[in-house]
C-alpha cells in the first residue's frame, strides 16, 4: 500500500484509509468477531488509517476499534468525530467546548487510547463562532489528546477561516464519481493550503461493486433504505449508468470498486478516501486501488460514461441532511 501525508504537517498514513460505520451496522447486522477480521485484513493490506465517530452506533464503532486495541494496540493511526449530541431532546449540532472535551474523552476510553492522530468537528455549530472552535482544538492539541484536527462537510470559506487561526489537517466530505459538489472550491482549496481531503462513500455506499447492492435487499433500518438515490425510479436509473462504468473497469482487468477509488486517488496526492466496509471480503475487492495507473485517455473516459452531475437523486434525505454547510 502507497502512503500519503496526512495535511501538510501529518504523519504518512496509507493512501487509502477504512471507514468504520458499517462496524455499528449502518448498512446491515454485524458482529465485533466480523469486525476484528476485517480490521486484521486491512492491516494485512497495508492499511494504517481508520476513520470512526461517536455518533457511530453511539460508541458502538469506537468500542469494537477500543477491544481490537487491546490485542494490537499500536497498528492504526485513529481519526474519530464528535460534535453532534444525541441526549433525551434529541439529536442537535453542539460544538461547545466542555461538551466536546468530553465527547473527545468518552472516544478515547472507547477507543482504549489516551491520543488519536485526527479529531473531526463532526457538523460545525453555525451560531458559534469558528474562533471559539478552533481554541478548544487548540487546547485538545497542546494537551497531547489529539495530533490534529479537522472539519467535515464544511464550506471552502469555513477552512480558510478555520486555517487561519490554527492550521487543519484534514476535510473529510462526501466525494465520489456520483458526487462531485467539493470540485466546487473545497478539493481546491485543500490542495493550496495542505490540507489533506478525505472522501468519504468513495464508492458510493456500495453501488460502485462489481455486485451493487440489490434494493430488494437493503434491509429496512438499513441507511440507504430512505435515501433518495437508491429509491425508485432513481435506483433502477442509477444502476443503469453504473452498468456502463462497472464494463469499462472489466475492460481493463479492475473491480469496480477499486477503479473508483484510483479515480479519487488520481485527483491530487491529498486525497486519502475511506471507503467504507464490515467484511474482509469487501475490502479484498479494492485494496489494490493503488495499484491502477489511469492515463489521461482512460480519466476521458470516465467522465463521458459518469459525466458530473450524473447521479439521479439526492444524496440524503431531508431526514439525513444533518447540517452539512451548503455553499453552492
Amino acid at each position: 500500500m502507497k502512503t500519503r501525508q496526512l495535511g501538510r504537517n501529518g504523519p504518512n498514513v496509507s493512501a487509502i484509509g477504512l471507514g468504520c460505520m458499517s462496524f455499528a451496522g449502518a448498512f446491515g447486522p454485524t458482529d465485533e468477531a466480523t469486525s476484528h477480521a476485517c480490521l486484521d485484513a486491512a492491516w494485512e493490506a497495508g492499511i494504517t488509517f481508520l476513520d470512526t465517530a461517536e455518533l457511530y452506533g453511539l460508541g458502538l464503532s469506537e468500542s469494537i476499534i477500543g477491544s481490537y486495541r487491546k490485542q494490537h494496540p499500536d497498528r492504526f493511526h485513529i481519526a474519530t468525530k464528535g460534535g453532534i449530541r444525541i441526549d433525551e431532546n434529541g439529536r442537535r449540532i453542539d460544538n461547545d467546548g466542555a461538551y466536546l472535551r468530553s465527547a473527545l474523552e468518552g472516544s478515547l476510553k472507547r477507543l482504549n487510547t489516551d491520543h488519536v492522530t485526527l479529531y473531526y468537528i463532526h457538523r460545525r455549530e453555525q451560531d458559534r463562532p469558528i474562533e471559539e472552535l478552533i481554541d478548544t482544538l487548540q487546547t485538545f492539541i497542546k494537551e497531547g489528546k489529539i495530533g490534529g484536527y479537522g472539519l467535515s462537510e464544511i464550506s471552502p470559506t469555513t477552512l480558510r477561516r478555520a486555517h487561519a487561526i490554527h492550521p487543519c489537517t484534514a476535510v473529510q466530505s462526501e466525494y465520489s464519481l456520483w458526487t462531485r459538489s467539493p470540485e466546487l472550491g473545497l478539493v481546491q482549496d485543500c490542495a493550496r493550503l495542505g490540507v489533506a481531503f478525505v472522501p468519504f462513500s468513495p464508492i458510493a455506499r456500495g453501488m460502485f461493486a462489481d455486485q451493487p447492492i440489490q434494493r430488494q435487499d437493503i434491509a429496512q433500518k438499513d441507511f440507504r433504505n430512505e435515501n433518495p438515490r437508491f429509491m425508485e425510479p432513481n435506483y433502477s436509473d442509477n444502476i443503469r449508468q453504473i452498468a456502463k462504468f462497472q464494463a469499462f473497469a472489466q475492460s481493463r482487468g479492475w473491480t469496480t470498486s477499486a477503479t473508483a477509488l484510483a479515480w479519487l486517488l488520481h485527483r491530487g496526492p491529498h486525497m486519502i478516501p475511506i471507503p467504507a466496509t464490515r467484511t474482509a471480503a469487501h475490502l479484498a475487492e479494492w485494496q489494490n486501488a493503488c495499484d491502477i495507473t489511469l492515463t489521461s485517455a482512460d480519466m476521458e473516459e470516465i467522465e463521458r460514461i459518469l459525466p458530473v452531475g450524473w447521479a439521479w437523486g439526492d444524496r440524503y434525505s431531508a431526514s439525513q441532511w444533518v447540517a452539512p454547510e451548503k455553499y453552492a
